[in-house]
């Protein structure tokens, strides 16, 4: 085994976890409605009244005209490939650079509104979607807009801006979520650094012509780099298929000492992590503006089917089965808008810290629609498993509900995948409990550091532990100007209380094997996820209560439905299987259950479940797509 082979994978357990904590953000400068309602604070103030949306750019409208006109999304899905005319036709609308400042050729929208074309044009193809996504949200654009120096921003934006490509390289075949073991390695030479690795999974890896890549500087750290995608020694050698998104450009990419300038280091040695943290806090955004398309889409599939499909003398949607899922997909829906539109006005208003607020939309929105979709389908039947194309081809109006369904899979695990998320928002979610409390439980802490743990902690329960007796929850008339869906607000508060209250006996309880109890973590995180939403749907039914009075109706039924899913999963902190489960897992991983695989055929086993890379030049075919500049 190679050198640097070895060093993926001889990482411990707790090198892991002190490499993502040194990456997070540690301060808290600005509030946080997230943070606060973990912490048993109901603050309605930090999000209602929401920020003021900015004025409505004209070129969503070109857009729209451009995603009616030029875009076939059923070509794409049948190509498996994004034509060369539509890139033209995205970088002449300048769509390429949606969140580059004016300064440097792009159109400077708003995270609302860059949003909004996400959504927009989502609905006619996800895979240009999720171009338009990995370029901007989390490809060079952003992290240079938040940590580029000048001279950075004035070579490479402009570029991005007309409608060059880029993508982020920070998965390997052998690291995901635990960048501790990352073997990419950029050695320091005269002049800059020589980069060498294997990067997997790079969206628009074939078609980038500028990179973010994050590899291990010796002695430094994990640092970002921009790099250019057709420098000396860059091999593109395959293109990924899925399940989903099948115009997607992905790609498997290698470096064979790629020489980089050190003046294309973002944002100093060793940062490389905390950019790319810090690029997610507003770049999560992106996933559930598409999530946000497919529902809206899977609701007009849903009601037009419904409505004349007939069963039994009656449409379909009058009876209660299929009402209920109707009912889910439109409250569903609307809460998922409500929720991002929330999150972007707060990020556009830069008064507030949004870290636990997208985190927390991304996952409510890439679990949710995932629901949808696949009510989608049981509501259209056999049609519904049925593609649009064979619908089409016999006569059949086209709809694309087990597109829908493919295209949205992947959102539970780009960007964080489920389980890291709920991890992650709960790492956030009890920051100032550790912050106070966590060399009590540290075996690594002195007695000195335990004492002084000790008295900070006394003081702060002394504090906060007898705000979660009473709040204004339980004053009947509390939230009065929010009329019928007060009493919604009301349980909210209540709620947050007692989720604190359960995760403060929590820690007390498990102390250092809370990080273990990762079960128990998902349901504090996916309860407050409901929580927020309820806030979101809220505050947005009371704001155009003149403009859309039907909203009151949605989010009425919203949080209906939303009380029942966080009263289980309440119930389910102390009354689980838990611990059972993890006891058969490793039974199951021991071989104990090996005689249930019985019985049937299993491929030949002749292939690693993870593949090996070796540092070398590549042999591999460069597959590498360049698209010719617009003649228009």
């Amino acid at each position: 085994m190679s050198t640097t082979q070895r060093k993926t994978t001889d990482v411990s357990e707790k090198q892991a976890r002190q490499t993502a904590e040194a990456a997070r953000e540690s301060e808290w400068a600005r509030p946080s409605f997230g943070k606060e309602l973990f912490l048993g604070r109901f603050r309605l103030d930090l999000i209602d009244p929401p920020p003021a949306a900015p004025p409505r750019p004209e070129f969503l409208d070109r857009l729209e005209e451009f995603l009616r006109s030029g875009v076939d999304g059923a070509r794409i899905e049948r190509e498996a490939r994004i034509p060369d005319e539509v890139f033209q036709g995205l970088a002449r609308l300048g769509a390429f650079g949606m969140k580059i400042d004016e300064e440097f050729g792009g159109l400077g929208l708003s995270n609302l509104h860059y949003c909004k074309a996400l959504t927009m044009t989502g609905s006619v193809s996800a895979s240009v979607a999720a171009l338009l996504s990995a370029h901007q949200s989390i490809g060079v654009p952003q992290p240079l807009k938040l940590f580029g120096t000048e001279a950075q921003k004035r070579a490479f934006l402009p570029r991005l801006a007309a409608g060059e490509v880029s993508a982020f390289l920070l998965t390997e075949p052998d690291v995901g979520s635990d960048p501790a073991r990352l073997g990419t390695v950029a050695e320091p030479v005269e002049g800059g650094f020589r980069l060498n690795g294997v990067k997997l999974w790079a969206t628009n890896g074939t078609v980038a012509t500028l990179l973010v890549v994050m590899a291990r500087v010796p002695e430094k750290g994990i640092t970002a780099f921009v790099v250019e995608g057709d420098a000396p020694g860059i091999t593109v050698e395959r293109r990924n298929a899925f399940l989903g998104l099948r115009g997607l450009e992905n790609s498997v990419t290698r470096f064979h000492d790629v020489f980089v300038p050190a003046e294309n280091v973002i944002g100093g040695l060793g940062k490389g992590l905390r950019i790319a943290l810090t690029t997610l806090n507003t770049g999560r955004l992106s996933l559930p503006a598409m999530c946000v398309g497919a529902g809206k889409r899977a609701l007009a599939i849903a009601r037009e089917w419904s409505a004349d499909r007939v069963q039994w003398g009656r449409p379909v949607g009058d009876h209660e089965a299929v009402a209920k899922k109707i009912a889910f997909i439109a409250a569903t829906t609307y809460a998922m808008e409500s929720m991002l539109d929330l999150c972007c006005r707060i990020a556009d208003d830069h008064r507030n810290d949004i870290r636990i607020e997208a985190a927390l939309v991304k996952l409510f929105a890439s679990e949710m629609a995932w629901l949808v979709a696949d009510e989608l389908i049981q509501i259209r039947g056999g049609r519904g498993y049925e593609t649009a194309e064979s619908l089409d081809a016999r006569g059949e109006r086209a709809a694309e509900a087990e597109q829908i369904l493919r295209d949205l899979r992947i959102n539970r695990i780009f960007e964080g995948s489920t389980e890291i998320m709920h991890l992650l928002i709960a790492r956030e979610a009890v920051d100032a409990h550790l912050s106070v409390a966590g060399d009590i439980i540290d075996p690594d802490a002195d007695l000195a550091r335990k004492a002084r743990a000790g008295a900070r902690a006394g003081a702060f329960y002394a504090r906060w532990l007898p705000t979660l007796t009473v709040g204004s929850g339980q004053n009947p008339s509390a939230y009065g100007e929010f009329g019928p869906l007060a009493h919604h607000l009301r349980w909210v508060e209540r709620t947050s209380r007692r989720l604190a209250r359960s995760t403060f006996y929590a820690m007390s309880r498990w102390q250092g094997r809370m990080e273990r109890k990762q079960a128990f973590l998902g349901r504090i995180v996916d309860i407050g996820a409901e929580l927020f939403a309820m806030a979101a749907v809220v505050s947005r039914a009371h704001a155009e209560r003149d403009d859309r009075p039907a909203g009151r109706e949605l989010a009425d039924l919203f949080c209906r439905q939303a009380r029942l899913r966080a009263e289980a999963h309440l119930a389910a902190l102390w009354d689980n299987t838990d611990a059972f489960d993890a006891k058969a897992a490793e039974r199951v991983l021991g071989g104990r259950y090996a005689f249930l695989e019985e019985g049937v055929i299993h491929p030949p086993a002749d292939k690693p479940w993870v593949s090996a890379w070796e540092p070398g030049a590549s042999t591999a075919e460069d597959v590498r797509r360049r698209v010719p500049p617009s003649s228009g």
